[in-house]
């Protein structure tokens, strides 16, 4: 149903502020409105139809209209609607979500932490950090360790955790307390000759000697994406985590893994944690385990952090800690159908059998004279712009090469996701053979479209 008025076109509303959106400009050309969704596209208020290359916000991993789903919730609110898990209080949905994630977990968790979003469950993960080294009597142990480019989330604390520069402009963050170390970008920021291994090895001693010159004391945690989503898709180099893994073990700093892009399937394992071989002592997700059709996340946390919850619950008279919507009934029976689907469709295995067709696609613009670098796992895939890719020497700023690309992209039918100089896949998971071949015809065409623009200025 169209809630606009047909006398008014939807370039013209205003009244929504757009997050990531230069305000300035969107005064001027208004925003896309989409209308509806079919699989892997979506479609703008003209019909005109578009490959989602990054399923929305890494998120709608089923597609963009899910029937089953849609039939779950209504059946869900007709019984109970809503309620919270507040004070002794739960809902059968709610249970029966958390019991399915402890099963499906990476490595043995205990308990799980519901809330509405990917940027809330790091901002609970952080307090759980602080509320752990207190109830120990550590309560120097404030410091958390983010990574340059790292993201999890919006909220204060959150994207303080976060190494992106442009969201702490001008809100006064990083908050204290939060500290960033290396990039681990391989191609941009590897020294001439170093291997994959040698390089990590760099990143794993630079992370020690900030541990060092902070003070091991003083450090709680540290915070990893498995693969790097807004920091443009980043495959973790060779040994990286297992050489990092050892620094937080000798240090004694607890391990965060973020799974809220990883999780359920993009990697190619049901975890990212399980692609990489990661032992957190806590994990974030959210995004695929709705399949974006309801607002929710879940932290997984192990037997040693809650029992620590537990006694310190216990002195204090409650775990003073939640969300209105956190455990909500609607929210909880889409995910358990999402899960249910994912079984279904032997999720593994389906992203198995189509994610080296998607990264061979993808690798066909390597030799593109736009493209320096393409890197993939799983059904995520990175590409790097560059003048000269084998010398690493990128575009001139004044060109405005990602800019042009972006524009193309949209002419072409195409929803491309930058992230600087860099292009990021995530499609849907259910995509097919036949949409990854559309996907990159639309793609080839908009860097052919942008090199015609450039090659000669």
């Amino acid at each position: 149903m169209n809630f606009i008025p047909n006398s008014i076109h939807a370039r013209d509303v205003q009244s929504i502020v757009h997050p990531q959106t230069n305000l300035k400009k969107h005064q001027e050309i208004g925003p896309m409105l989409v209308t509806h969704g079919e699989g892997v596209r979506i479609f703008d208020d003209n019909g005109k139809d578009f490959i989602e290359s990054v399923a929305g916000l890494w998120c709608a991993s089923l597609g963009f209209g899910v029937e089953r789903l849609a039939t779950v919730a209504y059946e869900q609110m007709r019984t109970l609607g809503y309620y919270h898990s507040y004070r002794h209080r739960t809902n059968e949905p709610n249970i029966i979500l958390a019991e399915k994630l402890l099963s499906i977990a990476p490595v043995p968790m205990s308990k799980v932490l519901f809330q509405c979003s990917g940027s809330e469950a790091n901002d609970t993960a952080i307090k759980l950090v602080w509320y752990y080294h207190n109830a120990i009597g550590k309560p120097e142990k404030c410091k958390i360790i983010g990574r340059k480019m790292g993201y999890h989330g919006s909220t204060v604390a959150a994207v303080s955790l976060s190494g992106k520069d442009d969201m702490h402009a001008d809100f006064g963050l990083p908050l204290d307390r939060f500290l960033h170390t290396d990039f681990p970008h391989f191609y941009r920021n590897h020294i001439e000759g170093e291997t994959e291994e040698e390089f990590s090895s760099r990143m794993a001693a630079s992370l020690e000697e900030l541990i060092l010159l902070e003070g091991p004391e003083t450090i709680g945690a540290f915070f990893a994406e498995p693969v790097m989503g807004a920091g443009g898709a980043i495959i973790p180099p060779k040994q990286y985590f297992q050489k990092v893994q050892q620094i937080l073990k000798k240090y004694d700093i607890l391990f965060i893994a973020d799974e809220v892009i990883c999780g359920f399937g993009r990697t190619g394992k049901m975890w990212g944690s399980e692609t990489f071989n990661l032992q957190p002592d806590m994990l974030s997700s959210a995004k695929a385990l709705s399949a974006a059709m309801q607002p929710i996340s879940a932290l997984l946390i192990n037997e040693k952090i809650f029992d620590v919850m537990v006694k310190q619950s216990s002195k204090l008279g409650a775990f003073a800690h939640g969300y209105t919507y956190a455990g909500h009934p609607v929210t909880s029976a889409v995910a358990l159908e999402v899960l249910k689907i994912y079984e279904e469709m032997d999720l593994v295995n389906h992203i198995a059998s189509i994610s080296p067709y998607f990264l061979e696609k993808l690798e066909e613009v390597r030799e593109h004279p736009l493209v320096g670098d393409v890197r993939g796992i799983g059904l995520i895939c990175g590409i790097e712009l560059m003048r000269d890719g084998k010398k690493r020497i990128p575009f001139e700023k004044k060109l405005n090469v990602a800019g042009r690309f972006h524009e193309n992209a949209l002419k072409n039918g195409l929803i491309p996701r930058v992230v600087g100089e860099r292009l990021v896949f995530a499609p849907p998971l259910i995509i097919t053979r036949e949409e990854i071949d559309t996907m990159g015809f639309r793609f080839t065409s908009a860097l052919d479209d942008t090199w015609r623009q450039i090659k000669d200025i």
